[in-house]
């Protein structure tokens, strides 16, 4: 598939607790702010329920902004935390599955690749990655950390992949 010069990105920055979404339209190498915000499944529910808010979420935003292509952080696995990465990889998973069954394509980027396409180097912090948004998409307003997270998301995977590679899941 074949973005036209015009195309609308939808980054998602998955989490149990907060999955982030942010969308961008793309146009040359104009960028402009479309929406962003977050998913918050109620963290007292069982986890199949937070897991379904997620993809509910995730569909509900496919439909109502269309995005030609959708950019999907990669979970980070720190061998301390193996338990939390399992469960951040199940949230991750809704969001991909609620995407691949609409058949958008999805781009993955590992977190360090996402922060070096905005600030410009792989360990920026997350005050690093929040002043670049905000300097690179000015109209966006007030920003949590997953919200500019998936922003961040949504501009790696308009500028840093060949549309050409993106996966479409077939049913």
């Amino acid at each position: 598939m074949v973005l036209s010069n015009k195309s609308c990105v939808l980054g998602i920055d998955p989490g149990l607790r907060c999955t982030g979404w942010g969308v961008v339209e793309i146009e040359g190498s104009i960028l402009r702010h479309i929406a962003h915000g977050s998913i918050a499944p109620d963290t007292k529910a069982v986890l199949a329920s937070r897991l379904a808010t997620i993809h509910q979420g995730v569909v509900a935003l496919i439909n109502k902004y269309t995005p030609d292509i959708v950019g999907v952080e990669e979970t980070f696995v720190n061998v301390a935390g193996i338990q939390s990465a399992l469960k951040l990889g199940q949230a991750r998973g809704a969001a991909m599955a609620a995407v691949a069954i609409n058949g958008t394509p999805i781009a993955e980027f590992a977190p360090r690749r996402i922060k070096q396409a905005v600030v410009g180097k792989g360990a920026a912090t997350k005050t690093q990655v929040m002043y670049m948004i905000r300097s690179l998409l000015p109209t966006a307003g007030a920003l949590t950390t997953d919200e500019a997270d998936a922003l961040a998301c949504a501009i790696c995977t308009a500028h840093h992949k060949p549309f050409e590679e993106y996966e479409v899941y077939q049913q």
